[in-house]
C-alpha cells in the first residue's frame, strides 16, 4: 500500500479525512477471536457492576512517567 503525503492538508482537513476513513470501516468486517470477545464482555460486565477501577489520562501519564525513571 502506498503512503500518501498529507502535509498539504490543514490539521482540520486531516481530522475530517481521519473521521471519514474511520467511518468507512464496517464493524461487521472486523474479526476478533472468541477469546478476545469473551474478555471484552467480561470487562464490560465488571464495568457495569462497578468492579473496575478507572483512571484519568493524567493518572496514566503520571504512572508511565514514574515507572520509566
Amino acid at each position: 500500500m502506498e503512503t500518501k503525503d498529507f502535509s498539504k492538508y490543514s490539521n482540520a482537513e486531516k481530522i475530517i479525512l481521519a473521521e471519514q476513513l474511520w467511518d468507512s470501516v464496517s464493524k461487521k468486517d472486523i474479526e476478533i477471536s472468541s477469546e478476545i470477545e469473551k474478555e471484552l464482555e467480561h470487562r464490560l460486565q465488571l464495568l457495569e457492576e462497578g468492579k473496575t477501577e478507572l483512571y484519568t489520562w493524567q493518572e496514566v501519564q503520571n504512572h508511565i512517567n514514574k515507572i520509566r525513571k
